[in-house]
């Protein structure tokens, strides 16, 4: 087209692990914020188990970018195409395929193929997006390689879990107390500091600074949080995880009904099982890391929940 110039880039990597492993990994979209690496959030729209429909939040160059996207799965080809229906500026389109191969007993070949259209501008938008898309698509081959081929013990490495509190108070109270992070140093006990960018409304990324329990020295973790003021959610993905976590995800969602209000902590982990040892001492194995951090993150997030509580509890009392 007049203006624009079609660029194309193709990737592929081997896999120790059957196609239909690969295939399952990149097949399920809800699962991309666990698996790659520059996925923070899904909103699956349309599924119909051919038809994928879904916007995608992710890290691009430092930032975070959304896209709407459509995609068509083949399961028998083990082949997916994809295409961005509203693209990530500055692309004006969007699509490829992602496609498993065999590869030799219990090997497979995974490739990924972009085509994407940058409209005429500055010079800095094309090598921008040239940036993006190579170094997100050779982050995510290499994440997805590295799952795939621990296939037998993924499931023992997934933890997912939520807490709750039912509060007598406005849920917009509530909301506001988990908008605001940049507050919770002071208000929330093992949050030491909180430095907070939203260069997009709704768009958080977070850096925070926590004391552990045991008094060790304090843990910096980065975040990524996307927020749903009209449905009172916030999602979110630690981009730089403490020890033991390889990926978490979670949710924070807020549900008015006629006597009040639950408020609900979710969490989805990726374990890191190789710093068991390190962290948790000689002899530690994935179920005493499942352990330590089903009670790490629960603590955590039940100080937050108790401390939203509050907050809203006493404003009310106050009127």
């Amino acid at each position: 087209m007049s203006g624009e110039r079609v660029h194309r880039a193709s990737y592929e990597i081997d896999v120790t692990a059957p196609a239909g492993v690969v295939y399952g990994l990149i097949a399920d979209t809800t699962q991309w914020p666990l698996f790659a690496a520059s996925s923070v959030h899904v909103e699956r729209l349309e599924f119909d188990g051919v038809r994928d429909r879904f916007r995608m939040w992710f890290t691009a160059n430092g930032g975070v970018r959304s896209a709407l996207s459509h995609r068509t799965l083949d399961s028998a080809r083990t082949r997916i195409e994809f295409r961005q229906e509203l693209p990530a500026a500055p692309a004006v389109a969007m699509a490829g395929t992602w496609t498993v191969e065999p590869y030799g007993a219990g090997r497979s070949r995974l490739r990924l193929e972009h085509e994407f259209t940058v409209a005429t501008g500055p010079p800095g938008d094309v090598a921008w997006l040239l940036l993006a898309t190579d170094s997100n698509s050779r982050a995510e081959l290499e994440r997805l390689k590295e799952n795939a081929e621990r296939w037998r013990e993924i499931d023992g490495l997934l933890l997912g879990f939520e807490d709750c509190v039912r509060v007598r108070g406005p849920a917009e109270l509530v909301y506001d107390f988990l908008y605001g992070v940049a507050d919770w140093p002071g208000r929330v006990p093992h949050v030491t500091r909180a430095e907070v960018r939203e260069d997009v409304p709704g768009v958080q990324c977070v850096r925070m600074e926590t004391r552990p329990e045991d008094g060790g020295p304090p843990q910096v973790t980065e975040s990524v949080r996307i927020c749903f003021p009209h449905t009172a959610r916030i999602v979110h993905k630690q981009t730089r995880t403490p020890p033991l976590i390889e990926a978490h995800t979670g949710e924070w969602s807020v549900l008015p009904d006629e006597t009040g209000v639950t408020v609900i902590a979710q969490h989805s982990v990726l374990l890191r099982a190789a710093d068991a040892e390190r962290v948790l001492g000689p002899g530690a194995d994935v179920s005493r890391a499942r352990a330590h951090v089903r009670a790490t993150l629960g603590r955590e997030s039940a100080a937050v929940l108790e401390r939203a509580k509050q907050h809203a509890e006493s404003a009310i009392r106050s009127l």
